[in-house]
C-alpha cells in the first residue's frame, strides 16, 4: 500500500541502489563476506585442473538475471541466452576440460550491452578491459545490480498510469483491511477532526455573539450556533497538519503515509512566512518608486532566501540570520534609493528597519502573524475552490512571494485532494458522529 501510494503521489519516485555508510558494521560485514566469496572462486579456478562448480552457479545466476530483463516479445534473445548459457552443456565442457570462461564472459558482456539502459553503456564497456576472470565476474555482478535497479524503475514508470486509475480503490481497500484487524485505527483521525470542528465552532461563536461581545440579556432569545460544514471542517483539519507537533503528537492514521510530505510543506510554510514578513517590512520602509521595481524586489528576495537556506537544520539560529539579513537589506535599499535619485536611509531609519526585521523572529510579531494568517487563508481558499483554475488571487502584501506561495498551494492542494478521494468515506462517517451525533 505504501509503495503504491508513493509511486502515485511522488512523480519523481525512483528505486535507488543501497549504499551503506563506510564506517557502518553492516558495510564491514558485507565487505568481509564478499571478499571471502570471491576468494573462494579464485581458489577454485586456480586449482589444477580448475574446479568450475562455483563459477557455473554464478553463470546460472547471470543467465536468470539476463532473462528477467527480457520483455515477452524478445523471443530471439531469450533463445540465444538459453542456448549459450546452457548449464548442462557448460557442465559437460567443464568435465572434459573444454570450458572457455572468457568466451562466455564475452557473450554476457555483449548481451548486457544490448539490454542495458543508455546510461549504463560506459560501465558495460569498461568490463571489456578486465582480463582476469574473478575481477570480471565481480564487476559484471555489480553492473547487473545497477541494471536491476534500472529495470525496476522502468517497471515503476510503466505501472504508474495504471496505478493512477486504480490507486484510490486499492488504498481504500487496504486501509479497510487494516481497520478490520485494528478497530481503533481511526482514533487519531477522530481526535484530529474533533479539534478542527472545535476551531470552526469557536470562530462561528465569535461571529454569532451580540454586537457588544457580551452575553445576551435574560430576555433575549439565545443566539443559535450553526453546525460547521463538514467540508469546511476537513479543510480546517488539513491546515492543522501544517502546524503539527510531530515530536509530541501521533499523526492521524489516514495521512500517516504522507507525514514526511506534510512536514516538508510545514517547513516551506515557515520559511515562506519569514521571507514574506521580512519583505513586507522592507518594502513598507523603502520609497514606493523603489519597492515597485520588479528587478529590485526579486534581487532582495533572493538575498533573503540565501540567508534563510539552512532554516530546516537544527543548527540554524533565526535571530542570527535575521541580524545578517537586516544588515544586508539596509545596504541594498540605500544603494537602490541612491541609484534612483532618492536619499539613502538615515541612521534612524536603518535602526528601525533592522529592529523590525529582527522582531520577525518571534511568532507573536504582528507582521509575521499577519503574513501567516494571510497565507493560511489563501491555502484554505484554494482547498475550498477544489480543482478550479486559476488559483485565487494572492492576498495583499504577499505579491513579492506570489510564485513561491502558489507553488506551495499547488503541492498542498494536490496532496489533500488525493487524500480526500481515498479516505472521504471514513471522514464523512466520523464527521457525522462529531457534528450531528450518533
Amino acid at each position: 500500500m505504501a509503495l503504491a501510494h508513493e509511486i502515485v503521489v511522488n512523480g519523481n519516485f525512483r528505486i535507488k541502489p543501497v549504499e551503506l555508510p563506510e564506517d557502518s558494521l553492516e558495510k564491514r560485514v558485507k565487505d568481509i563476506v564478499h571478499k571471502a566469496f570471491w576468494d573462494c572462486l579464485s581458489v577454485q579456478l586456480s586449482e589444477d585442473p580448475p574446479a568450475y562448480d562455483h563459477a557455473i552457479k554464478l553463470l546460472g545466476e547471470i543467465k536468470e538475471t539476463l532473462l528477467s530483463f527480457l520483455l515477452p516479445g524478445h523471443t530471439r534473445l531469450r533463445n540465444q541466452i538459453r542456448e549459450v548459457l546452457d548449464l548442462d552443456l557448460i557442465q559437460q565442457e567443464a568435465e572434459h576440460g573444454a570450458l572457455d570462461i572468457s568466451k562466455l564472459a564475452e557473450f554476457i558482456i555483449g548481451m548486457m550491452g544490448t539490454l542495458c539502459a543508455p546510461a549504463r553503456d560506459e560501465e558495460v564497456n569498461k568490463l571489456k578491459d578486465i582480463k582476469e576472470i574473478v575481477p570480471l565476474f565481480r564487476a559484471m555482478f555489480s553492473v547487473l545490480g545497477l541494471m536491476k535497479v534500472d529495470m525496476a524503475n522502468f517497471a515503476v514508470s510503466s505501472i504508474r498510469p495504471h496505478l493512477m486509475q486504480q490507486s484510490v480503490e486499492y488504498e481504500r481497500k487496504k486501509f479497510q483491511e487494516l481497520l478490520e484487524k485494528q478497530p481503533n485505527a481511526l482514533d487519531f483521525v477522530t481526535q484530529w477532526l474533533e479539534e478542527a470542528a472545535g476551531d470552526l465552532a469557536d470562530r462561528t461563536c465569535g461571529r454569532a455573539l451580540p454586537a457588544g461581545g457580551g452575553a445576551a440579556g435574560s430576555g433575549d432569545a439565545p443566539v443559535p450556533v450553526p453546525v460547521p460544514d463538514a467540508a469546511a471542517v476537513q479543510d480546517r483539519a488539513y491546515l492543522r497538519l501544517l502546524r503539527w507537533d510531530h515530536l509530541r503528537r501521533p499523526f492521524p492514521e489516514t495521512v500517516l503515509m504522507d507525514q514526511a510530505r506534510f512536514q516538508e510543506l510545514q517547513l516551506q510554510l515557515e520559511h515562506l512566512t519569514i521571507l514574506g514578513a521580512v519583505l513586507l517590512v522592507t518594502f513598507s520602509v523603502a520609497a514606493p518608486g523603489v519597492s515597485s521595481q520588479a528587478d529590485f524586489a526579486e534581487k532582495l528576495k533572493m538575498t533573503v532566501q540565501i540567508l534563510l537556506t539552512d532554516m530546516h537544520l537544527p543548527s540554524f539560529h533565526l535571530e542570527d540570520s535575521l541580524t545578517a539579513i537586516g544588515e544586508k537589506v539596509c545596504v541594498e535599499v540605500s544603494s537602490r534609493l541612491s541609484l534612483c535619485g532618492f536619499s539613502p536611509l538615515t541612521a534612524d531609519q536603518e535602526t528601525a528597519l533592522k529592529g523590525q526585521i529582527q522582531a520577525v523572529a518571534s511568532p507573536d510579531d504582528p507582521v509575521r502573524r499577519i503574513v501567516d494568517a494571510r497565507i493560511l487563508t489563501f491555502l484554505e481558499t484554494c482547498l475550498a475552490s477544489g480543482h478550479q483554475k486559476p488559483l485565487p488571487t494572492v492576498p495583499g502584501g504577499l505579491g513579492p512571494v506570489h510564485k513561491e506561495l502558489e507553488e506551495l498551494a499547488v503541492k498542498f492542494v494536490r496532496l489533500v485532494n488525493y487524500n480526500k478521494m481515498v479516505f472521504s468515506p471514513y471522514y464523512d462517517a466520523t464527521l457525522r458522529k462529531i457534528l450531528v451525533g450518533p
